[in-house]
């Protein structure tokens, strides 16, 4: 059962997607779900995807937290001092948006529709 707050899935640059698909299949079996040429997603134990980025330009991983009621949520990150980088948005499977947290850590929390 997901709960709020808690992590929930974990998104990282892939760059080159299908290097890194191949890279993961055959280390570690894992299998991908593509949605478009610019992200693939896995459960492999923890839900996550990579998405493609350009060359030499890795951001670090994103952590993704779970709400039941985004804009709660919204409310509660702000009220404890977050920074939203991106405000909510719509994406396949759900709504989401984006904070920084006061170490300047980026984190993501979503929610299905």
């Amino acid at each position: 059962m997901r709960e709020d707050g808690k992590l929930d899935y974990l998104e990282m640059p892939g760059g080159d997607l299908p290097a890194v698909k191949a890279f993961y299949g055959q280390a570690f079996g894992w299998s991908f779900v593509d949605y478009g040429p610019g992200y693939a997603a896995f459960d492999e134990g923890l839900d996550g995807g990579f998405y493609a980025i350009p060359a030499g330009a890795a951001p670090p991983p994103l952590p993704v937290l779970y709400a039941r009621d985004l804009d709660a949520m919204l409310a509660t990150v702000l009220a404890a001092g977050a920074v939203i980088t991106k405000p909510i948005f719509d994406f396949p499977g759900g709504r989401r948006f984006h904070f920084r947290d006061p170490a300047g850590n980026e984190l993501a929390i979503w929610s299905e529709p």
